[in-house]
């Protein structure tokens, strides 16, 4: 299906940066990479007046990440509120993977901008591009 989107803008909820604690990985184990991104449908009536009509669906979407690389750990999530117009969805079963690439890549884009203008200044190096 082809999806008529209206975007909010992305949310940064949450981003943190720690320096990898190696002597405290080899007791606790080494941290590895997690990417989770939920769908939420949003009922109608918890929106503000006129921002969907009958036939929209209003999705808010959520990044988590944990992102270890080689002396940092990146962290956080990340989220969007998004119209889908002219669509009723009922249950997220109704979305196909495809439609939720669509729906959720505006966070992974945030995402990788943050990571590399972070690492450019933290590391004095160019910035690390993350790879999705």
């Amino acid at each position: 299906m082809t999806l008529t989107i209206e975007r909010e803008q992305e949310f940064v909820n949450q981003f943190h940066y720690d320096a990898r604690n190696y002597e405290w990985e080899k007791e606790n184990g080494a941290p590895e990479t997690n990417l989770n991104v939920q769908f939420q449908l949003v009922p109608a009536d918890q929106l503000a007046d006129g921002k969907v009509s009958e036939e929209d669906t209003a999705i808010h979407t959520i990044l988590t990440f944990l992102i270890p690389l080689d002396d940092i750990v990146i962290s956080g999530f990340v989220s969007q509120l998004n119209y889908i117009r002219g669509q009723v969805i009922q249950e997220q079963t109704e979305i196909d993977q495809e439609d939720m690439s669509q729906i959720a890549s505006p966070l992974f884009e945030i995402l990788k901008r943050m990571v590399y203008e972070l690492t450019e200044v933290a590391l004095d190096q160019p910035g690390i591009n993350l790879e999705f």
